[in-house]
């Protein structure tokens, strides 16, 4: 259903909203909705373009507000009506947050959570395609967590799709977390040394940061502490072009008077978001699993790792994008979803995500953007799906950290869309 439409900064943008069953295998579903923006270049407002619709990262992040006319949106509105989705749970598409699942018990929470995985994230796609377009196919753009939700439209309902493109996103097709964290945390080290090799005063100022919040209490500006883990865990933006430069800058500026200031904590305070996007915390694990449960894995193989041990007197290391079960008790917002979390850690009859099968026989053109340097999404497993999906065609480039689509989305859209006209 339309239920606004606008014109800015060269685009036409129409928002959406669909009804869609909680559970779609129940008639009697709980419905909750889905929003999703429609991206119209006003120059093609009475040409007939076929439709994207894009699956953004995370899990539990929603898409991107197109507030210019830049970027991969103007790249996609190009050739493409572009549809932003905000993922179930994300956005405007039902919430989650603690507020929305205030007064639910810990059995009813997880079980609601579980509906909020790559699978159902589809089938709301598919809900919008057949009221938008009927039989007509569209293509998918997934980037990151968004390339599983493509590679699951791929092995679900491929009949639906004219192309898939994939950036950063080419998941394991059935590997064990142990094992994917393993790999991580040896790309998340090798970046910690690039960050210092490359910011030698950030190595510095980190150290000191760590060693003054291993001897004092102190407080972010909405009352949660900042210990030395959560620090570590800024880490999570070493993956990104600009990542590093984001992290010296911030810590050249810590200390005021031998404390540290108000700027560097309210600085800290908005790059993480852990706690206004939750579903990232709770089940980003899960996304990886098929008929087999996590057990908090990043935090079980992080003892493998002693570089990440934060008390040692020499250089700090920070973590990357893990997840860990005492974050459920030192973030303020996250608390209530604590007996939630651990039981869908430890569940362990998810539904398998991907068919093999399907994707070996797969006739839909494919063409996904692998970054040999991605910190979030290895490589290698990367390529073993690729040499399993037909139809498939892989660019592999060094040019790019993960963020390639919104750090130069023109070049990174054009790479692809040439791979398959």
């Amino acid at each position: 259903m339309k239920i606004n439409s606008y014109k800015y900064s060269g685009m036409i943008i129409i928002d959406h909203n669909f009804l869609v069953p909680l559970d779609y295998e129940k008639d009697s579903s709980n419905k909750i909705s889905i929003f999703v923006r429609e991206i119209v270049r006003t120059e093609y407002e009475n040409k007939e373009l076929p439709y994207l619709i894009f699956f953004q990262g995370g899990p539990g992040y929603e898409s991107p507000r197109p507030i210019t006319d830049s970027g991969w949106i103007r790249r996609a509105s190009e050739e493409f009506r572009v549809l932003l989705l905000d993922q179930r749970g994300t956005g405007l598409s039902t919430p989650i947050s603690t507020e929305s699942l205030f007064g639910m018990n810990d059995k009813d929470m997880a079980n609601y959570l579980t509906w909020f995985r790559a699978d159902n994230i589809v089938r709301d796609a598919e809900h919008i395609r057949e009221n938008l377009i009927g039989n007509n196919k569209w293509s998918v753009l997934g980037q990151s967590f968004g390339g599983f939700c493509a590679t699951h439209y791929l092995s679900f309902y491929p009949d639906s799709l004219d192309k898939v493109f994939i950036t950063g996103g080419l998941p394991p097709l059935n590997a064990h977390p142990d094992d994917i964290y393993r790999s991580t945390y040896k790309r998340v080290i090798e970046k910690n040394k690039l960050f210092y090799q490359t910011f030698p005063e950030a190595k510095i100022n980190a150290r000191r940061i760590a060693d003054y919040l291993l001897k004092n209490k102190v407080y972010l500006p909405n009352g949660d502490q900042l210990s030395v883990e959560r620090f570590q865990q800024l880490g999570l933006n070493l993956g990104f072009s600009d990542g590093m430069a984001t992290l010296n800058f911030l810590f050249e500026k810590a200390f005021i008077n031998k404390k540290l200031s108000y700027s560097f904590l309210k600085g800290v305070l908005s790059i993480q978001s852990f706690d206004t996007n939750p579903i990232f915390t709770v089940l980003h694990e899960a996304c990886y699993a098929q008929e087999f449960s996590t057990n908090w894995s990043a935090y079980r193989i992080l003892d493998e790792y002693p570089e990440f041990i934060a008390d040692k007197k020499d250089e700090l290391f920070f973590t990357g994008e893990m997840l860990y079960p005492w974050m459920l008790d030192t973030y303020q917002s996250l608390q209530p979803l604590k007996g939630a979390a651990q039981i869908l850690a430890e569940k362990s009859n998810w539904p398998m995500l991907y068919n093999e099968n399907a994707l070996m026989k797969n006739k839909v053109p494919v063409a996904a953007a692998v970054y040999t340097n991605d910190m979030y999404i290895d490589r290698d497993y990367s390529m073993d799906l690729a040499n399993i999906i037909s139809n498939i065609r892989i660019w592999e480039t060094e040019s790019f950290e993960h963020n390639g689509l919104r750090s130069n989305g023109k070049k990174v859209l054009d790479s692809l869309f040439m791979r398959i006209k």
